[in-house]
């Protein structure tokens, strides 16, 4: 008795004694009435009998497991105030991806849902989404429900380029479908419109059709405005008025915003498809055409006695409440000038561009991209047609290059019989909610010029406004004199007119059209 007490106390010293391990186990109470305590303080229960080898075996397999679960952690000592019950430890709901916890099948019917356009948009949010929504057979049913049956041939330009990577491999062969869709797409729907678009008129150079084109595809325009709080503000058309060679696009009603605090003006193509059924609904899709950051300073046009106009190079005008600094209305000009184009093939970030091709080089003509332009000019406003004028055989000598221009006069002032009236006020009409005005001297210019080839060398739709002439212009003419002048980066345009009290009628008599010769030199290969 007495050398087993001494044993037992010996042994709980040295337990006390002994550096403590790494991880506590949970202290167990002994099994009242069964074993004996063993060296170490160890009772019969927690050693190396089988019954202890198999609970122990137990708890590490949970031990595991809980450590190797994404969503619970594994219980540390060293970490103060942490619940050691690890099985009840979860990850907060919204870091759970609850996507990944569903079945492929059941995603792939989710998305056989969708228009190739929210599928095309939905591959970009995660490789999980890419992965299935490139899926072959989903494509397959979308090419067959659009074009038809058609059995896959595959050439030798559909094979995939040996690569290293294997999921580079699954996704090239996986999207096969989805690349067919998209060419014969594009392919089938600009068929369409650029077959109509073959009918060059010879008096504008430009498109026949291009107004059929874009009421038949149902374009329309929109303008997002920015303001400088960073929100932004989507604005359907209104309005549009077709030209010869321009449309001028209207907004007004729901702007509800200063002048001074809009920042940025987008202006998107927009292209609506019509509904099958009044159940199916397929997005708009979206070209940029123009994005404009509005910094003064600002280019006055005119008023009247309510309104107030100010523009926005290049072509968009902003009426303005007199005494509200409230924006009425925004009108744009654009040119017919690959406009269908702009509108259809740009993205909604970026516009279409245009790939400019040289003109054919003439080594036997030293003056090439000097002479031989025709010009289409015409000033107009929202209703009527100003004045219309065609105009070919225009050239200038290297000798008249002047101020890095091409100066090109259509009208000399000293030509009487080249002088043209026109026809009623030059007056811009405007209307905003209820009310409606017109401020007199402003108008829009509209200018096609071609190149010797008889292609669109320079084409602008803009507004421009008249001033007072500051000397006397002609003296054929007793009135006042007055001009217009346009200039960009491109050229310049200048025009001088007459104001005849007893007819109430404007003369232009004179029409100067100046190109830059850096625009020339580029086109024509050459180093004027």
């Amino acid at each position: 008795m007495a050398a087993g007490r001494g044993e037992f106390f010996r042994n709980l010293m040295e337990g006390l004694l002994r550096q403590p391990a790494k991880q506590t186990p949970e202290i167990r109470q002994p099994n009242r009435g069964r074993g004996r305590p063993r060296p170490g303080g160890r009772f019969a229960s927690q050693g190396r009998g089988f019954s202890g080898h198999r609970r122990n075996e137990r708890q590490n397999k949970v031990a595991t497991r809980s450590s190797g679960s994404g969503t619970e952690a594994s219980y540390h000592p060293s970490c103060p105030g942490q619940p050691k019950n690890v099985s009840q430890i979860k990850s907060p709901p919204w870091k759970l991806n609850l996507l990944e916890t569903l079945p492929s099948e059941i995603l792939v019917k989710i998305l056989s849902y969708l228009d190739p356009s929210s599928l095309f948009c939905v591959s970009h949010v995660s490789r999980l989404l890419h992965r299935l929504s490139n899926d072959d057979v989903l494509w397959q049913r979308i090419y067959v429900s659009e074009f038809g049956s058609r059995t896959w041939k595959p050439k030798t330009s559909d094979k995939c380029a040996v690569v290293e990577d294997t999921a580079e491999m699954e996704d090239c062969s996986a999207s096969r479908w989805k690349k067919l869709y998209f060419k014969s797409m594009a392919g089938h729907e600009m068929n369409k419109w650029r077959k109509d678009l073959r009918d060059i008129s010879p008096y504008t150079g430009l498109p026949r059709q291009t107004e059929w084109v874009l009421r038949n595809l149902n374009v329309s325009w929109e303008l997002t405005l920015r303001d400088c709080w960073g929100q932004e503000r989507m604005l359907e058309q209104s309005k549009a008025h077709f030209f010869e060679s321009s449309v001028i696009v209207h907004w007004s009603g729901g702007i509800d915003l200063k002048f001074h605090h809009i920042s940025t003006i987008q202006l998107h193509g927009v292209r609506k498809e019509p509904q099958r059924s009044h159940k199916t609904r397929k997005p708009k899709w979206r070209s940029l055409i123009l994005e404009l950051d509005t910094e003064p300073p600002y280019l006055y046009l005119g008023k009247d006695r309510l309104m107030k106009l100010m523009l926005l190079q290049p072509g968009v005008i902003v009426g303005i409440w007199r005494g509200k600094n409230q924006v009425a209305f925004i009108m744009i000009s654009l040119h017919f000038h690959k406009l269908v184009e702009k509108s259809l093939l740009g993205s909604p970030a970026c516009p279409y561009s245009e790939s400019v091709g040289l003109s054919p080089v003439v080594d036997s003509d030293p003056e090439l991209g000097l002479h031989g332009y025709t010009l289409h000019f015409v000033l107009h406003n929202t209703g009527t047609e100003i004045m219309s004028g065609h105009f070919q055989q225009l050239f200038c000598r290297k000798g008249q290059i002047r101020r890095g221009l091409v100066e090109l006069r259509v009208i000399r002032r000293t030509s009487l019989s080249q002088h043209r009236s026109l026809s009623g006020n030059i007056k811009l009409p405007w209307k905003g909610e209820e009310l409606e005005g017109a401020v007199e001297n402003c108008c829009i210019m509209t200018l096609t010029l071609l190149d010797e080839f008889q292609k669109p060398f320079w084409c602008v739709s803009t507004p421009i406004h008249i001033t007072m002439a500051k000397r006397t212009v002609s003296f054929d003419y007793s009135g006042h004199d007055f001009q217009m002048l346009y200039r960009n980066p491109d050229g310049e345009v200048k025009m001088l007119l007459v104001w005849l009290e007893e007819q109430k009628q404007f003369f232009l008599i004179g029409l100067t059209v100046c190109v830059a010769v850096a625009k020339v030199n580029k086109r024509f290969n050459r180093e004027y």
